[in-house]
């Protein structure tokens, strides 16, 4: 699955004496620089085309057993390396293939412990590796970032910062301000994208996130961003809510670390990516390449695919004989639904279960029944259960499920990435792939690397995606056009779209249990182009994609899985426009924000000869009515191009085939 090529240099850029204590290391192409300062402290500094990113930066572990690392060190030796992969991801995203191309600093201190620096054309990262004998308790990571100058950055504000706090959905929106307006009582999520000059983009996050937790920023009213981790959880409860107790913990007490781990690890890298372009960020892939390998033997099980989902729809179905609801009638339609339709899964999602007992299924349901049902449809049954539920009834549920012939678990409210919780996340994966099934993370935290190691993560919420639309705004036309750029370089994102209802800004109001969306019908069409998930769902109701046949059929041909991605055209927070292929097939998708939007679709990525173009665009009236749309066959070359118009909150999209 990889060729390499490795050159490996003992290099000493600029103090030449084992002692260095500056060091430099640069991308590939040149353009990105990192340079090392070591002396009482450990700082770092970078730029790209010679625009500063980072300037002094200070980094470090505080240990029980070891001390501070990163403080009066002593420099013993230091590599460079090249290193020049291809990676065949096991589930595709944007890619078949993946170019590893990057320089690596591995700095040796006499303390043993290293420092690890890797430098790709399009970002960087760092991260600490010990090699110590028995247990090393992290009290803190020492993680200061200072940018040049006071940048605007679009920030995931995370509110509920406290001692018993990080508690969290990372289901943010994103605000645009200035780093000086960010204080030290304000804690963010990440990733975080940061406006730096000459549209340089910075996109801070993590990734390979194991046995530690995940990373938070805070601010300091400069223009400096300041690394917080949660401490460990020493005594958690969970609200009694009448049924409803198995989401909602409470943390009364945390330990005074936040990682109790072993002594001879690696930790968790640092990502730094470097766009020059808006459109670059939008094929970055750092996240995936600096996480841990597949662990899964054979993986050639797991199946991407399209799902009917349940939930958002509120199991609307209508035109039927029978009472709608959580019941297998209701089931078995949405079965005929996706086997007509060629849907590979639908999803049983809340209510299928009596809360607190995955093994008492409702009255209702016959999950053999659906199950036989579904066999005999060639679709797949996914089920929804709640994380902690799932966790106090594991071996049985996953007994269970497995004989039932469950295809994928969809599961729900961790709100968490302490440490304890990270390690939750590994040992549900493991135990998931031993029965050959997948999962989809919602109550989730940010991709950091698990789904390389576990390809059967096969996607994850962590997002404001549609369901935001039935209690409220924040699945905006605006926000489609910024979660991208963001949150999606981090991995797939489960927005589910797909509604067919649509509403312009002054004609929208969130209604629970008949939701709409924000932005056109096109709008809707082209996410299944632009958004990236391996599991892509379908969140109206069968019945209502019946009365919008057209719309569907058009879904039910978009893969799920990518061969190649370009991005022809992306602009944060305005627009994006992009074409992926799927073998032979080449589908592209344009978004608009809030405004409308004209673009230019050159075709230049398509091979030579002739295609036929089908293509879903924006009605003349869809700025007064957002359900108008026009479908337009015609025929295409690579010498052509295209001039388009998205209305606000509108879409673009089209199938390219011979």
């Amino acid at each position: 699955m990889l060729k390499k090529v490795v050159i490996l240099v003992n290099l000493f850029f600029i103090a030449l004496s084992i002692n260095a204590q500056n060091l430099e290391i640069v991308s590939p192409n040149e353009k990105i620089k990192v340079s090392v300062h070591i002396s009482k402290v450990i700082n770092f500094e970078a730029s790209v085309s010679g625009t500063s990113i980072i300037k002094s930066s200070n980094i470090g572990l505080n240990t029980l057993e070891q001390g501070f690392l990163g403080r009066n060190e002593v420099v013993k030796k230091h590599n460079i390396v090249s290193i020049n992969n291809i990676i065949t991801p096991v589930v595709k995203e944007k890619r078949k293939e993946i170019i590893d191309n990057y320089n690596e600093l591995v700095i040796d201190f006499k303390k043993e412990y290293s420092l690890i620096f890797r430098v790709y054309n399009n970002g960087f990262a760092y991260r600490f590796k010990t090699n110590f004998k028995g247990s090393l308790t992290v009290i803190k990571e020492q993680s200061i970032y200072h940018f040049n100058k006071d940048y605007f950055t679009l920030i995931p504000r995370y509110i509920e910062e406290h001692e018993k706090g990080f508690i969290t959905h990372a289901e943010n929106t994103y605000i645009n301000r200035k780093l000086s307006s960010f204080t030290s009582d304000e804690v963010s999520i990440l990733p975080l994208l940061v406006k730096v000059e000459n549209n340089v983009k910075v996109l801070f996050t993590e990734a390979d996130l194991r046995d530690y937790p995940g990373l938070y920023v805070r601010g300091n009213s400069r223009s400096s961003i300041i690394g917080v981790n949660p401490h460990a959880v020493k005594k958690q409860v969970f609200k009694i809510d009448e049924k409803r107790w198995d989401r909602n913990p409470v943390i009364f007490e945390r330990e005074n670390y936040i990682a109790k781990t072993k002594g001879k690890r690696v930790f968790p890298w640092r990502v730094f990516a470097v766009s020059e372009s808006d459109k670059d960020l939008l094929n970055n892939q750092l996240v995936y390449q600096l996480s841990l390998k597949n662990q899964i033997k054979d993986p050639s099980w797991i199946k991407p695919g399209k799902a009917s989902w349940d939930w958002w729809n509120y199991n609307n179905i209508y035109g039927v004989d029978f009472r709608a609801g959580i019941n297998t009638e209701t089931y078995k339609y949405f079965i005929d639904f996706a086997s007509e339709n060629g849907l590979e899964y639908i999803i049983l999602d809340e209510g299928w279960y009596e809360l607190g007992d995955i093994l008492n299924v409702v009255p209702d349901i016959d999950m053999e029944e659906i199950v036989s049902y579904a066999k005999q449809k060639n679709v797949g049954i996914i089920l929804w259960v709640i994380w902690k539920t799932f966790d106090n009834q594991l071996e049985e549920s996953l007994d269970q499920f497995e004989k039932w012939g469950i295809k994928g678990i969809k599961i729900d409210f961790m709100q968490r990435d302490d440490q304890q919780m990270v390690n939750w996340y590994y040992k549900i994966a493991e135990k998931v792939a031993e029965k050959k099934m997948f999962i989809d993370f919602h109550g989730a935290y940010k991709p950091s690397g698990l789904r390389r190691a576990y390809p059967n993560v096969i996607t994850r919420e962590g997002v404001p995606g549609l369901e935001h639309s039935k209690w409220g705004e924040d699945a905006s036309p605006k926000m489609a056009v910024t979660i991208p750029f963001i949150r999606m370089v981090s991995g797939p994102i489960d927005y589910t779209p797909g509604g067919m209802l649509n509403a312009n800004k002054d004609t929208f109001a969130p209604i629970f249990n008949r939701p709409m969306t924000q932005g056109t019908r096109c709008h809707q069409l082209a996410m299944y182009v632009v958004f990236e998930s391996p599991l892509q769902m379908l969140a109206d109701s069968p019945s209502n994609y019946k009365k919008e046949q057209e719309s569907l059929d058009f879904i039910a041909k978009i893969p799920t899985v990518w061969d190649e991605t370009v991005i022809l055209s992306a602009t944060v927070g305005e627009h994006i426009l992009t074409a992926r292929k799927s073998e032979e097939t080449w589908f592209v998708g344009a978004l608009s924000g809030d405004d409308s939007k004209d673009l230019i679709v050159d075709f230049s990525f398509l091979e030579e000869g002739e295609y036929t173009m089908e293509i879903f665009q924006d009605g003349i009236n869809a700025d007064r009515y957002a359900g108008d749309y026009k479908k337009v066959i015609t025929k295409i070359t690579n010498k052509d191009t295209l001039n388009i118009h998205l209305s606000a909150g509108g879409g673009w999209t089209c199938r390219i085939f011979r």
